[in-house]
């Protein structure tokens, strides 16, 4: 299984109807005890333990805590569109590596990469962008686009 949530031969992992209801539970809250999730989804809670435990070994899902950057001193986050030359893949693992960085996809469009970052302030995105990103191997242009007010943020896309 691949982070992708991919199978066998690039195909998607197919969930039942239970395992999609014990994500759905755990996006609701996910410190939802498994003896709930259970009289919810009809299985006892070793049961749903058991799924969980497949699921997330099978890269189908993570539990984590997401926080709020600003109520943590990050008051700067920007998308960063970055044009480039070479081989995508390589400078996506070289932007990855930054630890402002926290979300990086390759794209198709005006941009090859687009990368999110996190910073405490104006004073650290400019420096990001001039002495980690601009200098990277393979960055011909940047576009940075300064998050104003996040306004929506989901991360319940799983069992539609």
């Amino acid at each position: 299984m691949n982070s992708q949530g991919r199978g066998p031969a690039g195909k998607p992992v197919q969930l039942d109807d239970v395992s999609k209801k014990i994500i759905e539970q755990l996006q609701a809250d996910g410190r939802r005890s498994y003896a709930e999730i259970g009289k919810a989804v009809g299985l006892s809670e070793a049961a749903v333990r058991q799924r969980v435990q497949k699921l997330t070994d099978a890269g189908v899902m993570q539990v984590v805590a997401v926080t709020d950057p600003m109520q943590l001193g990050f008051y700067r986050q920007a998308m960063i569109g970055i044009r480039a030359t070479g081989d995508t893949r390589v400078l996506a693992d070289k932007l990855a590596a930054i630890p402002a960085v926290d979300y990086v996809v390759l794209t198709a469009g005006s941009f090859d990469i687009l990368a999110e970052v996190v910073c405490e302030d104006d004073d650290e995105l400019l420096t990001l962008l001039n002495l980690k990103i601009r200098n990277l191997e393979g960055v011909s242009s940047t576009e940075t686009f300064v998050y104003l007010k996040l306004h929506k943020q989901l991360y319940n896309w799983g069992t539609r």
